[in-house]
């Protein structure tokens, strides 16, 4: 079976909906293609003749002698042909550059798309074969599309395979189906199979299986630093940015735009570097290629472990030199104990059996079930081994030995790697809700663009070059291009914040998502529970049921819980499950290396334990048989012990207990892990006997020993943590593998819920009834109607629901459309697996909902990367790094050459682009600050893998899920924070649309000191908004979680409206009040050099540019809210002085109480009737904005939105 198939088994259902369509579980389809010849495709074609006809037209037909000129007298026909080259010569110029822009644009989409890519540049066929390609399009949360090129390979019957590799994983054409199909591995065949394989036996066999399954190599290829540059480089919002720079230099702003232009790069650079770290980080995981034993035709070989093969038989030692386990592979002989940090997180080693330990081989293997035991996965480490014990075939090393089942990136760590690298697709700050903000603006700017160009062109004389730079200046003047950069300094101030608190993000972009999360999932074992068990006593064995101290318990339950348990004894001392390890302790004896438990006081004989039956989650049990020196004799007694589930023990048992289900019900609801335990008396038994004993026989006639009672304690804050989510707005999920009783009890006490809970139970073997809604208690039971789907608002009315895996499997397959209904509704998911776990973080996904995951191993790496906020939290204590000489001396010295540059630099610029510069530098600054705080946390946390630390967006260096409030506190935050920026640049953009449009073409300007300090109060109130920091409660409503909605719009336009009415009237009486003009209006592209430096003030001129500040002051102080979720304008002592200062301003230039201000402003002194009216209309103009945003806001704000999770 495939290894994608295997996924698909596994994780049934998540391809449910699109069964008839989807290739597999990773690829929805593959469509073939060749390449068209490059004169042919879609990027040149089309634009040769539109290029020729441009040039011809421009140089032929309109470059040349008009007729009619000669008529005219010499010096008057020279002019006018001058005058219409000059004109045809614009136009020309103007439409060769618009189709280079087109044809530039053109090749950038084909950067951006895939399929624009193939449409343009290729043409459907419908077989592979040589030049063949494929557009392999994967689906949902897998990445993005790819063209990849078809390859062939020839077979030993001399036939011709094609194959295509998509995210590291082989697909094959199957010439029957005429589709592909991934490389099936040998993972589901009969354990007989394996126990009686003897490996590659001929040279033909070992060929087949190279050319079917490839090395075992897990190469990961970091890209050059250009590679990723130039993807970076090639995004939307670059271009523009770079398009921009392009347009400024044109109209004489060098330092300026070469600056701008400098910092994007710098700061693309930064992301990149970044992007490099985690590669190298993520290539480390891969296996380093190392010796080790295989048996090939019929003789054990030592080869390179990447040039293993499935079939081949391995010999698996203990780990040397961080030799890791090199593939997946089946034990057949000997047993291993595996420290499996590396996949799961779970720092328990677990102990691993042979299959000649098994009875019944006629069964298929289970990888993701019960075949877990026998199977070692690539990516873990072999702590102990020990070596076969009958004589059939031994390794010359005297290592275990295994049967290859899956190589390279079809194993488990090949997964793992395959999902951290290709999972889900980042999230940037390029979102579509920007590009329709950007286009939202856009109609303004090309109206005001409009006007500049219809009322410029009634000049005849005017130059339409200039006026089209300037339309075009127009255009990306009121689309900010530094909207990106302002947005990164919101979402990096969280940045800097979080580190402090110890919380790593390796996805920046993700922090806005978390002020948006309204369903909040939580494992519950070692993420809201702590790891230290505790047994409170034995159960069962006094009359009236009660748990009695563990020193009160009988000789024969001590003798089972000292015995019974998979732990081993290795170098750095006991290892095992934490829950047996807590038994042992609770019992107070110790185990040596050679399996023997000795008590440390008392009357007992030591134990020696001979055999083990291991625990499987199918059969809820686990036994061993032990032995031990009866007194005054050499001969050994032997006992059964058992423990396991109660309510399968009780089929085992000689005689039940009366109140046997009752006593461990009511243990169970209360939250503890409830073990049966049961032990048998064999007596003397020869060794042989021993040996042969099966299964069956210990498991059988038992003695009831008591029910062990053990608590799991709560972390202290996950309480008052989960309290604080549900009050604000959030619904809270627990998903975890435990028991639905001991889930059901942690989310009562964590008060996930506060009424009844109900489970969903499958029917009794026997009957034939159909699932049910069961309380915790029993004594309510509610039937399963899949086709009415009111009935699960009538339960949620007085219950709150959880689901098993076996109830989420049954739901898919009988009633998929119900399931999505329910979904969301559900409090407690039990018993599921990490499949699972991410099925249900996509389905939430794809209903819409913003999902938040934490979680503490790598089993959860699917939820942790597929939820919008995947947060993981580190158990292992991180690792501190010194910088060295090497690096300080390199940083003084970067430090000390960027200051000399900087001052010469600043030597050859004007005033204006001085202060344009420092404007920058303010920018520049805070990306220092965040680059800083990056590389500390960098060299704080050189974290272990196994740690998620890369699988998940954000990671915490504390074990509390406190982490958890503080990213939902800065991703709200930062969420308010660039709406109210997107509303200030809304309205600053429309306000900029007025004066540069009508007011432009009309005259008036603003001189270089006037733009220059007005550019510096907009950097600095920018600035001190980002800054702000969130509330240290979560409050009760949840913010907005976008743009577009009702009271952003509604708001915007109101206050629009305000401003302009403020803006035309004020302008209009200024104008009246203004000398009347001679002669038509020049405007700033008519004007000499030595023209443009000249500024001669005027009423008009200085009253629109009062008017510009005070709206300016106006829209800040209006649109900024600090609470319910970030501090208040009072707080934010420094945006509340710059707001201050600027209204001070206001007032002493509208008064002309600081004659030198007034002067440094070059504002003239305005009559005192229209100083009164204009301080007037200002204060009216800002309380009618306040006003308004303030209805609006009580209209279709915050409080106004309805949750769409129903009981949060």
């Amino acid at each position: 079976m495939s290894s994608v198939s295997t996924i698909q088994a596994s994780g049934a259902g998540d391809g449910n909906r699109k069964k008839t369509t989807t290739l597999d579980d990773l690829v929805q389809y593959v469509n073939l293609y060749v390449r068209t010849p490059t004169p042919l495709s879609g990027l040149i074609l089309p634009f040769v003749p539109l290029y020729l006809i441009a040039f011809y037209l421009w140089i032929y037909v309109y470059g040349g002698t008009e007729k009619g000129e000669l008529d005219l007298p010499v010096e008057s026909a020279v002019l006018d042909k001058t005058e219409a080259t000059t004109a045809w010569n614009e136009i020309g110029f103007v439409a060769v550059v618009a189709i280079a822009f087109v044809h530039i644009l053109t090749l950038l989409f084909c950067y951006w798309s895939v399929h624009v890519l193939a449409f343009l540049t290729c043409r459907r066929v419908k077989l592979p074969g040589p030049g063949v390609l494929a557009k392999v399009v994967p689906t949902a949360n897998n990445g993005n599309s790819k063209i990849v090129p078809i390859r062939s390979m020839k077979l030993q019957d001399g036939g011709l395979e094609y194959y295509l590799v998509f995210q590291k994983t082989k697909y094959v054409w199957d010439g029957e189906k005429a589709t592909f199909r991934a490389v099936e591995f040998p993972v589901n065949e009969l354990l007989s199979s394996y126990a009686n394989s003897r490996g590659h036996e001929t040279e033909e066999a070992l060929k087949t299986a190279e050319q079917t399954y490839g090395n075992n190599e897990m190469e990961m290829v970091v890209p050059e630093f250009h590679e990723l540059f130039v993807e970076r480089a090639t995004a939307p919002f670059f271009v523009f940015q770079v398009f921009s720079v392009g347009l400024w230099c044109m109209d004489d702003y060098w330092y300026y735009s070469l600056f701008t232009l400098f910092m994007l790069i710098a700061f693309e650079c930064t992301i990149v570097k970044q992007q490099l770290r985690n590669m190298s980080e993520i290539r480390k995981m891969g296996n380093k290629p190392y010796l080790i034993y295989a048996f090939r035709q019929n003789k054990w070989r030592h080869i390179g472990s990447d040039e293993l093969l499935p079939g081949d038989l391995v010999s698996i030692t203990r780990s040397q030199n961080d030799n890791i386990v090199p593939c997946d592979v089946v034990i057949l002989r000997g047993n291993c104990i595996v420290d499996e940090s590396m996949l799961t997180g779970e720092s328990v080693p677990q102990m691993k059996e042979s299959l000649e330990s098994m009875d019944q081989l006629n069964v298929e293997l289970n990888v993701e079930g019960d075949g877990k035991l026998f199977v070692l996965y690539g990516g873990t480490k072999v702590v102990q081994h020990t070596a076969p014990s009958k004589e059939s075939m031994r390794a010359p090393d005297g290592g275990c030995i295994g049967y290859v089942i899956r190589t390279g990136f079809n194993t488990s760590q090949g997964k793992l790697l395959r999902t951290i690298l290709f999972g889900a697709n980042r999230a940037t700050e390029n979102n579509a809700e920007t590009f329709a903000f950007i286009a939202f603006l856009m109609v303004f700017a090309v109206a005001a663009a409009s006007y500049v160009w219809v009322k410029g062109s009634e000049d005849p004389e005017r130059n339409r070059y200039k006026l089209f730079l300037e339309c075009a200046l127009i255009l990306t003047s009121i689309i900010p291009p530094d909207l990106p950069i302002e947005l990164t300094l919101a979402v990096n101030t969280s940045l800097i914040q979080l580190t402090k608190l110890f919380v790593f993000c390796t996805e920046p972009f993700r922090i806005p998502f978390a002020g948006k999360v309204q369903i909040c999932c939580f494992d519950k074992t070692g993420t809201l529970t702590t790891d230290n068990l505790m047994v409170e006593g034995i159960a069962g064995l006094t009359p009236n049921g009660s748990c009695v101290p563990i020193e009160e318990a009988q000789n024969s339950t001590v003798q089972v819980l000292a015995c019974c348990h998979s732990l081993a004894v290795l170098e750095d001392g006991l290892v095992g499950d934490p829950l047996e390890k807590a038994t042992l302790a609770a019992v107070d004896w110790s185990l040596t290396k050679t399996d023997s438990v000795i008590p440390k006081r008392g009357q007992l004989k030591p134990l020696r334990i001979v055999q083990r039956y291991h625990f499987s989650s199918a059969l809820k049990r686990m036994s061993v048989v032990a032995g031990y020196l009866m007194p005054y004799s050499n001969e050994i007694s032997y006992i059964g012990a058992v423990k396991g589930a109660p309510e399968v023990i009780i089929k085992m048992l000689k005689t039940v207990p009366k109140d046997y289900e009752k006593i461990y019900l009511e243990y169970a609801r209360r939250g503890a892990r409830v073990l049966a335990l049961g032990i048998k008396e064999f007596n003397t038994l020869s060794a042989q006997r021993v040996r042969e004993l099966k299964r069956d026989e210990v498991e059988c006639e038992l003695t009831f020993a008591g029910f062990v009672i053990i608590s799991c304690p709560m972390k202290p804050d996950s309480k008052s943590v989960i309290k604080e989510l549900i009050q604000s707005s959030h619904k809270v999920v627990m998903i975890t593998g435990d028991s639905p009783l001991t889930a059901c009890h942690v989310a009562r006490e964590l008060r996930f819920t506060r009424k009844k809970l109900l489970i969903l139970t499958p029917p009794h073997e026997s009957s034939n009834e159909n699932w049910t809604w069961v309380s915790i208690d029993g004594d309510q039971t509610y039937q399963l109607e899949p086709n009415r789907e009111r009935n699960i608002s009538m339960l949620l009315a007085t219950h709150d629901l959880c689901i098993t895996g076996e109830g989420l499997l049954y739901l898919q397959h009988n009633a998929h459309r119900y399931m999505l209904k329910l979904l969301p509704q559900i409090t407690v998911c039990a018993r599921f697996a990490p499949k699972q776990k991410e099925f249900v973080i996509t389905t939430l996904k794809q209903l819409g909902y913003c999902t938040l995951m934490c979680g503490d191993g790598t089993n959860d790496v699917g939820a942790l990367k597929h939820a919008h906020v995947g947060v993981s939290l580190l158990t292992s204590a991180p690792v501190k790094r010194k910088r060295t000489e090497e690096e300080v001396q390199q940083l003084n010295a970067a430090t000390a050459a960027a200051a000399a540059a900087q001052t010469a630099a600043n030597q050859q610029m004007t005033p204006r682009e001085r202060a344009l510069r420092r404007r920058q530098e303010q920018l520049n600054q805070t990306q220092a600050r965040l680059q800083n705080a990056l590389k500390d946390m960098e060299e704080q946390t050189m974290v272990k893998l196994g740690d998620a630390s890369i699988a998940a967006p954000f990671t915490s260096k504390s074990s509390s899920i406190v982490c958890v409030n503080h990213i939902i506190k800065q991703g709200r935050c930062t969420l308010v924070t660039t709406l109210q920026m997107f509303k200030i640049l809304a309205l600053n953009a429309l306000i900029q649309a007025y004066c540069q449009s009508v007011l432009y073409i009309d005259g008036v300007k603003f001189s270089d000191t006037q733009a220059t300090m007005q550019g510096i109060f907009i950097a600095a109130c920018f600035l001190f908004i980002t800054r702000s920091k969130p509330l240290k409660t979560l409050s009760k409503v949840a913010p907005l979680p976008n743009i577009f909605n009702l009271y952003t719009i509604s708001t915007i336009l109101a206050q629009f409206a305000v401003h302009f009415g403020t803006l035309y009237y004020l302008t209009s009486q200024a104008t009246a009040l203004a000398p009347p003009s001679t002669g038509k209006v020049k405007l700033y592209i008519d004007m000499d050099p030595e023209e443009k430096t000249k500024y001669d003030p005027n009423i008009v001129s200085s009253t629109v540019y009062i008017i510009c500040i005070a709206l300016q002051v106006a829209t800040i102080a209006v649109n900024y809210k600090g609470h319910p979720f970030m501090e208040s304008l009072r707080a934010n002592r420094m945006l509340m002085y710059s707001i201050a200062a600027s209204a001070g301003l206001v007032l002493l230039l509208t008064t002309g109480l600081a004659p030198e201000l007034t002067e440094f402003f070059e504002i003239i002194d305005f009559p005192a009737d229209f100083r009164k009216l204009l301080l007037i209309v200002l204060v009216v103009d800002i309380i009618g904005a306040f006003a308004l945003d303030r209805v609006c806001s009580f209209l279709f704000g915050e409080n106004r939105r309805k949750s769409k999770v129903l009981n949060c």
